[in-house]
Formats: C-alpha cells, structure tokens, sequence
C-alpha cells in the first residue's frame, strides 16, 4: 500500500486501521490449536482499541466461555484526542448507561470488562455484558493507568497505531506479558524488534505472512484507489454482508501487513525441505535468478547470497542472507538467525563488514535488507541434506 507504508504513517498519522473479524480469528485459532490452554484462566488486554466497532473485543467475548478466558479488557483512546477515529462520540451503549457524561464521552477513554462474575441468567457470557467505565485519562497505552493494566494482563493482543509501533513493542516488553500484535513486515529491521527476533523472544504469527489483510478505515483516511478496490473486490468476493459493498467504502487492503507474537504455534516448528546449491540451480523449476546466477557471496560480508527461501542450500556451513520474509518460514530448530544487514543499519549483521560498509552489497549495489542465518547442524538437518 504506497502511501499507507509505515514511513509514511508517521508523517501522514494514517493510524486508524480497524481489523477485520476473520484475520483476528484465523491467528487467535492457530495459537489455540497449538495449545488448547493457551488462553484458559488467563486476563487478555486489548489496548489501543475501539469501543464501538472493536472485532477484537467481540472474538474474546465470543469464545470467553469455551477458552475459558479469566477476564477481558478493552480499553480506547478519547475520541477528542483522536480526530480521525473510526467510532463516533457516543455510542449507543454509553447513552443508556446511567453514568453516562457528555463531556467525559469525547475527553476520556474508556475501559470495557468482561470477567467470570459476568456470567448473565442464561448461563453465557456475551458482547453486550460487558461492564465500561470511563478511564481517568484519554486511554494513551502509555499513561500510568493503562500501563497498570497491562501489568495485570497475561496476554495483549491487538493492532497498535502504526506510527508507534516501536514504542508500542518496547512497552508490552516492558509488561513481560504473552502478546499478539499486528505491524507491518519492514519493522523486521527496526533494531529494538529485530534484537527480539533474533534472540528468539519474538517472532512472526502464524497468519497472513504472505497474504493481503483487509481493514476498514475512517472515511477521512487517505488510501490508495487500487487499494480500496482490491479490498472491496476481495471483500465482495466472500459475499454476506460484503456481497453488495459499494466502489466508495471505507476499507483498503495491505499486503505487507503480518502478526509478530510471543505466543508459539505450529507454524513455527514446521520443517523446510531443501536440496543443494546443485539441485536448486539445475532443476527444471529453477527460479532464473538462482540458475544463472548461483550464490555469490557479499562484498563486505562472508556471506552467500540466497535470493529466495525456498532456494536456501541444505549443503551450505556458512553464514547466507536470506530476504526478510523467510521469517514466514523461520524455524528456530533448523536455522539460527545470525544478523541483519539493512540498509545503513550498524551494528546488528553479527557478522563483520571486510568494507566497513553496512548493508548487503553484491557488485557495488545495495540489496534489499537480508537476514543473515546458518543451519543448526541437527542431525535431522543433515539427514535431509
């Protein structure tokens, strides 16, 4: 999405994107599959959401009772600190409330809470039993009283402002919490988020690595035409309620949009089958760039470069740059993540520089950032090998 990148979000604060049910499904299911448990006896937190239109709080709600979830908390930021929200000022749920306040309605946040107490006559725990209050302040994730919950939490999953991802990362971290977050795929080379993914403190969700993801905007956000088209037509495609969307909605598509998570799930243990360089360049289906060209090394670093994940050599003992979507496919027991060379970043290729230059040179020209891996020598590696 050209001009919706995170570059261009801390410029434009294009903040405001809303997910959609079926992505925040898909992932949350991939975790619970890997671990039944995962989410039983457990407080989750939705930061930086949305209290009228919040699918994350409506998938918690919804599957409270069969996860056996301990308590939900949702909280939002104030309406007048945040022009561009998707949500209007009063919602239907606040206007019938007896605590119910104008004026707090657009300067405060609010926190929505659903917990085992909750349980109504039928004996379910549903969306509308949810208990709000309003917060002291306008719900910034960095105020003092959302910071105590998060302290609170066991698990934060949600879709934080891009423009703050950075410090949105180094916040929950702050937490020790579990968490499930969605960012876009190039804070892979932000340095506080790679140094937690190359120690293996955080990693890439188990959805949507590879795939376009469908948010609904603010109808005063700036999105690309093509954008918004594909997104309806997708949207379209699925039929219900989307079947009769017109040209002009509100939604946009973003195809470098993953889930970066501390949560494990199966995706992540999944083995690569590799062949060697040989078989990689001769084989009839041999990407051109790999057959003609092989694997030369870097400029400036003893390193191969290796165009594509599915062309990793199995019979390589050194040190190979990889693009940054082999994380899709990263297994800690099969590689281990050495560096990342990027750019003019210093400092984290874990490798040293012949040069002095930083950055993946071949042939005088910079490459697109790389993460630099080697196999771990398993004995299950070098079977297939």
């Amino acid at each position: 999405m050209a001009n919706r990148s995170l570059g261009k979000a801390r410029k434009l604060k294009n903040d405001e994107f809303y997910t959609m049910y079926p992505d925040i499904e898909r992932e949350m299911v991939a975790y619970w599959n890997f671990n039944k448990d995962v989410f039983r006896d457990k407080v989750v937190l939705c930061p930086a959401d949305d209290p009228e239109w919040s699918n994350f709080r409506n998938f918690f709600a919804d599957v409270f009772e069969e996860w056996g979830l301990k308590k939900l908390i949702c909280t939002s930021f104030a309406p007048n600190s945040n022009q561009d929200a998707l949500f209007a000022m009063d919602i239907e749920e606040e206007l019938a409330a007896p605590h119910y306040d104008p004026v707090k309605s657009r300067q405060r946040g609010r926190k929505l809470v659903l917990e085992r107490d909750d349980l109504n006559p039928t004996g379910k725990f549903r969306r509308d039993d949810m208990r709000w209050e309003y917060l002291d302040g306008d719900g910034d994730f960095r105020s003092e009283e959302v910071s105590a919950l998060r302290d609170q939490a066991d698990i934060i999953v949600t879709n934080p402002p891009f423009s703050l991802f950075r410090e949105f990362i180094d916040w929950v971290n702050e937490g020790n919490t579990k968490y499930a977050v969605i960012g876009n795929i190039n804070a892979i080379t932000y340095k506080n988020v790679f140094r937690l993914i190359r120690d293996n403190l955080m990693w890439k969700g188990a959805t949507a690595n590879s795939s376009d993801m469908i948010f609904r905007i603010p109808a005063s956000a700036t999105v690309d035409p093509k954008d918004r088209a594909k997104a309806i037509r997708m949207l379209r495609a699925k039929g219900g309620e989307f079947a009769d969307l017109p040209d002009d909605a509100n939604f946009t598509r973003q195809g470098t949009s993953c889930w970066f998570t501390n949560i494990d799930h199966g995706v992540r243990h999944e083995w690569l089958d590799l062949d060697t360089k040989h078989r990689n360049q001769t084989k009839i289906k041999a990407k051109k760039v790999i057959r003609e060209r092989g694997y030369p090394e870097f400029d400036n670093y003893s390193a191969i470069e290796v165009s594509f994940t599915e062309a990793i050599p199995s019979d390589h003992e050194g040190v190979m740059g990889v693009p940054i979507s082999f994380l899709d496919k990263y297994n800690p027991e099969q590689f281990e993540i050495v560096g990342l060379a990027a750019g003019n970043i210093r400092g984290l290729a874990g490798i040293p520089s012949s040069t002095g230059k930083d950055g993946p040179y071949i042939n005088g020209k910079l490459k697109y950032g790389r993460i630099f891996i080697r196999h771990r020598n398993s004995e299950k590696e070098l079977a297939r090998g």
